[in-house]
């Protein structure tokens, strides 16, 4: 008996050590006990590595929110499959002077869709201006980082994250510092504006940012937040995301549901359009213009970045990556421009959402205003819609067209623009300077 109870003791102390090494060896190197085990997915693991594993685990988990490591591979596995009935999150990437806010229009009418006007303004303000466009891949980081989380929040409809960014501080939720807060229906119309209107002063305050402000006195952002929640789809519009490559952790969260709409333009048309609406800014640029003599100090890193963001957007896109699988959508001004209605159903169809009357509606309307009034109301998006697109030809010199299409014409030629060689063929209106293209969303 003496002999069996040491036997006993032996293997109740070699089984504890058993288990503790096993619980060691699964805490600092999990794959290799599911490997010995057989717990390792068969599909994805065929040498049974770490990278694969934490990708199957993803998977199985719904997603996560960190960014991949730049390293890192592709994730093989398929995004999951969407449906019209759920909430989908919809991005309007572009830059600025590229006809943003006139997109941003097809879902603010749409009465269905809670959208916001440019929220990163604020991240932007808050990190100080020059970052919006900083080319410091440090500073852009710190950027980036910031207006993904926010994005994120705002999606889900957490507005709270924006109050961080908001100066002053909004006091009780209250704030009547949001960065155009006009531009937005849902943030002027009941329950957030509870102002007690009746239907002609409602249109008003619908047509009128100044009105919705001083009519709807300050937004509570706790009331925004559940008029949010109420909504069955989200859109933001941004001019402070550079590249598509900076939403890849947010359009690889399956939880997320986000569709890109990347909205480009001739750069010869966004340059002639902020020298008419950034005075300060491009004033060397108007200089040259008005005296046909280029300044030495004129900051040519201006339109420079806008072509590299794009070619570097449109060159991914076209690559097709799996994390921009049924996610993205590559959008020109111009052929919105000269065919609205029809591009707006190609948009709604692409996002599984059914385009509403009143966004017919207001296409119709907007559509046809004068182009006087558009060169008068830099803001508006009233406007004779053809004749604006190509209208930049009239307003820049040969000079500066030749400049912008040699550095950029890598991207003038992958998104079908054509360059010109001399001023009769600038200035020859009846001829076409954009290529009849299509641009299929990536699937």
């Amino acid at each position: 008996m003496r002999c069996s109870w040491k036997s006993m003791v032996l293997l109740a102390l070699a089984s504890i050590a058993i288990q503790y090494t096993a619980i060691r060896t699964f805490s600092s190197n999990p794959l290799n006990l599911l490997c010995s085990v057989g717990l390792a997915p068969t599909d994805h693991a065929i040498n049974c590595s770490l990278g694969q594993l934490t990708q199957v685990g993803r998977k199985a988990l719904g997603g996560c929110d960190e960014a991949p490591s730049p390293t890192s591979a592709s994730p093989s596995f398929s995004l999951p499959a969407y449906n019209s009935s759920r909430r989908t999150h919809i991005l309007i990437l572009a830059t600025t002077r590229s006809g943003s806010s006139f997109v941003g229009q097809l879902f603010n009418q749409h009465p269905e869709v809670f959208y916001l006007f440019e929220p990163l303004y604020h991240v932007q303000l808050a990190l100080l201006p020059r970052l919006g466009q900083s080319r410091n891949p440090a500073e852009r980081r710190v950027m980036m980082g910031a207006a993904r989380d926010l994005l994120r929040s705002l999606f889900h409809c957490h507005l709270g994250g924006l109050e961080g960014y908001i100066q002053p501080r909004p006091a009780r939720h209250a704030t009547d510092k949001l960065f155009r807060r006009g531009a937005s229906r849902s943030l002027c119309s009941p329950p957030v504006c509870e102002a007690s209107l009746d239907a002609k002063e409602q249109s008003l305050v619908l047509a009128d940012e100044g009105e919705c402000v001083r009519r709807c006195g300050p937004l509570n952002v706790s009331v925004a937040a559940e008029a949010c929640g109420a909504k069955r789809h989200a859109a933001i519009k941004t001019v402070r995301i550079p590249q598509i490559s900076d939403l890849r952790a947010l359009l690889e969260d399956p939880k997320l549901n986000l569709k890109v709409v990347q909205l480009v333009r001739d750069p010869r048309g966004i340059l002639a359009s902020r020298i008419e609406t950034f005075r300060d800014t491009y004033r060397l640029w108007r200089l040259w213009r008005a005296t046909g003599r280029r300044p030495h100090n004129l900051d040519l890193g201006q339109i420079n970045t806008v072509c590299e963001d794009f070619l570097h957007s449109v060159s991914t896109s076209l690559a097709k990556p799996p994390w921009l699988k049924g996610r993205y959508m590559l959008l020109r001004y111009e052929d919105l421009a000269r065919f609205p209605l029809q591009k707006a159903r190609e948009l709604y169809s692409f996002l599984g959402l059914v385009l509403h009357p009143g966004v017919e509606d207001w296409i119709t309307n907007n559509t046809r205003g004068s182009s006087d009034l558009s060169s008068r109301q830099k803001f508006t998006t009233v406007r004779d819609s053809a004749a604006n697109a190509e209208n930049w030809r009239v307003k820049l010199s040969f000079d500066m067209v030749a400049y912008t299409q040699t550095a950029c014409q890598p991207l003038l030629g992958l998104l079908g623009y054509k360059a010109v060689f001399h001023p009769r063929e600038l200035r020859n209106l009846s001829h076409s300077l954009v290529e009849d293209r299509t641009f299929p969303p990536v699937v």
